[in-house]
């Protein structure tokens, strides 16, 4: 999912200002909202597909799929280059996808949470959710190839200045990644609130560029008449095909428009694209056009650097580096972002997560994720070393992605919207026809490079499904083993000494006695005046308002059962939900109340669940998880942990 899930924080903005975005303020302060919105949306949202110009048009020439490069094939390829951003990000993300909205928040995830949500009775429900967890997959490959090409070409622009520099190159891009995921603990609330300027400012100076170019040679404009793509197919139909690996590298982050829409809403989304971006973007493309149309193949080494006089060319590197940087950014918050929804969802387990922003919600810091995406990138750009070899692994996770989201298009178009069938067919046949051509021909990059991402998506999808899967059997076995809660109350009330404060058990599945109170009361024989039964539960909505947090049942007899609802988006503080209960006794005092915690230890199993070789993933995976006191914000001097034996 790229989603792709490439769901990144905005620096600016958090909930309410895309409220404030969708009409809390009217007229004059509603224009300016989106303004600021719209400018922010550039800073954040946009850095992937702007920073595309660096490689994309070069690569369908100079690639490994090399055309003659002659006028025909140039308008061709740059007619491609507008009509694939008219149909896949204006139509298909920016018109259609972004109306289905989960309570506000876009993405892969969210998308599948929605329909899931939906269609829970339906047959094949199981197999939408697998499509959507691969797409999440493979999301994590294209977060390492992304901070990898984007830091890489902007850096070889050195050697367009001065050839005597291209041995700096993959050291200083090393540098600036290193220090790109240095930076991440901190948190980038300071930095980011410069995104937006300076994106606006690259946007400028590229679009700038490329209309003088165009001024020279104006019948480039000739691009934009789709007979040149069309024709481009029927002279030459199989280079077409494959320049279609190339050409989709100007549409990479088209899903980010999506993912991000939570953080700036759409409408502002929508300005910042047509009104801006993607002129700036035509005439970046166009400028690159003209110039091969005057130069052909001595300015193919780097059309985009090319296009600037000499003495602009360190600013524009300079310019085009901070872009990239800012590009990156975005992906690797994404892939935090991600992370925390496929923990909260149940397809991974909990990990540390540090909030570095105390105003922004979704400003978070995952350590694991960090090092593991540092350590990948830096050694893709040491293995592929240059941004030509590392755009054949860049595209597949993308084209992947956006093929999977036509699948959850068609279930939502069909089943949630009910279009009528006619028009749905005919649009999403255009959809299917034009991701189906990119996906294949993306194909024909894997011995190229394309293994990598889809390397990265498989094992990635090993994991989020075995963790799913161990969760789910263990939580069955549990339950089968557990006593009724009735049963338990009548008995223990009577028999078990009952000592002053409260306990809080928490427990996964709000049916049955939680084990750590059986073993509890087994090796301690005492029971609290007031025993609570907590169960957290994430729900298929990024936010569950605070009127809907707490759900108590009164079992009698000092018992009480509590379930806890969050969103997806949202991060669990059982302390600061306790004090909200009511309708229970006393206000809880956290100095008086004391949490039991069961660690459980799986064992082999008579009736296995899964093939073993996943049993011994899964408690790999359960031995590593972050401990449930820190993930739902215990306080450490109040728990006591217990021991249990599960088996799956």
């Amino acid at each position: 999912m790229t989603d792709s899930d490439k769901a990144a924080p905005a620096a600016e903005s958090g909930d309410g200002d895309h409220e404030h975005a969708h009409g809390h303020a009217h007229g004059h302060t509603q224009g300016k909202a989106t303004l600021k919105l719209a400018v922010g949306a550039i800073g954040i949202v946009f850095g992937d597909i702007g920073t595309s110009p660096l490689y994309a048009f070069r690569e369908t020439f100079a690639g490994h799929h090399k055309l003659t490069l002659d006028p025909d094939h140039i308008l061709g390829v740059i007619s491609l280059m507008f009509w694939s951003m008219m149909l896949v990000v204006t139509l298909k993300y920016v018109t259609i996808i972004m109306r289905a909205d989960n309570k506000g928040e876009g993405g892969s995830l969210a998308l599948l949470a929605l329909i899931s949500g939906q269609t829970r009775t339906k047959r094949w429900s199981s197999g939408i959710i697998l499509l959507g967890v691969f797409a999440t997959a493979l999301f994590y490959g294209d977060s390492m190839i992304t901070p990898a090409v984007s830091v890489l070409s902007a850096v070889e622009g050195l050697a367009v200045y001065n050839p005597a520099l291209e041995p700096m190159i993959l050291p200083a891009a090393v540098l600036i990644l290193f220090g790109l995921f240095w930076i991440q603990s901190a948190g980038t609330n300071r930095v980011a609130t410069m995104f937006g300027p300076i994106m606006l400012l690259y946007f400028c100076t590229i679009a700038a560029l490329g209309l003088i170019s165009v001024w020279h040679t104006p019948g480039i404009l000739q691009a934009f008449n789709p007979y040149w793509a069309l024709m481009f197919f029927v002279t030459d139909p199989l280079p077409a095909f494959l320049a279609l690996g190339s050409v989709v590298l100007a549409v990479t982050g088209a899903e980010a428009l999506y993912a991000d829409m939570g953080h700036f809403g759409r409408n502002p989304i929508r300005v910042s694209w047509l009104f801006f971006v993607l002129p700036a973007l035509m005439c970046n493309y166009l400028g690159q056009g003209a110039l091969l149309f005057r130069e052909g193949m001595s300015a193919l080494h780097s059309p985009f650097y090319n296009l600037a006089p000499q003495a602009l060319q360190l600013p524009l590197i300079g310019l085009a580096t901070l872009a990239a940087i800012i590009a990156s950014q975005a992906v690797i918050s994404g892939a935090f972002s991600v992370t925390q929804q496929a923990i909260q969802l149940g397809f991974m387990p909990r990990l540390r997560i540090s909030h570095t922003s105390a105003s922004t919600a979704g400003q978070i810091y995952i350590p694991l994720i960090n090092w593991g995406l540092m350590v990948m990138v830096i050694l893709l750009v040491l293995s592929f070393r240059t941004s030509s070899n590392l755009t054949a692994a860049y595209g597949i996770a993308v084209t992947g992605a956006m093929f999977i989201d036509n699948v959850l298009l068609t279930v939502l178009i069909f089943k949630l919207w009910r279009w009528h069938w006619a028009g749905a067919v005919a649009l999403l046949s255009v959809f299917y026809i034009v991701d189906g051509l990119y996906l294949a021909a993306n194909l024909t990059k894997i011995p190229d490079g394309g293994w990598f991402p889809l390397f990265i998506g498989f094992i990635v999808f090993t994991l989020l499904t075995t963790w799913s899967r161990g969760r789910k059997l263990m939580i069955e076995r549990m339950r089968e083993s557990a006593m009724p809660i009735p049963v338990f109350v009548a008995s223990a009330a009577n028999s078990a000494v009952r000592v002053p404060g409260t306990a809080v058990f928490m427990t996964s599945t709000p049916d049955g006695v939680p084990h750590a109170l059986l073993h509890n009361l087994k090796h301690n024989k005492v029971l609290h005046e007031r025993v609570i039964l907590l169960t957290v539960k994430i729900m298929d909505v990024p936010v569950v308002e605070n009127d809907g947090r707490c759900k108590l049942e009164d079992l009698g007899r000092g018992f009480f059962r509590l379930v806890l609802y969050y969103g997806f988006m949202q991060e669990p503080d059982v302390p600061a939900a306790l004090k909200t209960v009511t309708g229970c006794g006393q206000t809880f005092k956290m100095m008086e109340t004391s949490f039991f915690l069961a660690r459980q230890t799986l064992l082999p199993s008579a009736r296995p669940g899964m093939p073993v070789w996943r049993e011994k993933l899964f408690a790999w995976m359960l031995r590593n998880a972050e401990s449930a006191m820190e993930f739902f914000r215990l306080p450490t001097n109040r728990v006591v942990e217990l021991g249990s034996q599960v088996e799956i």
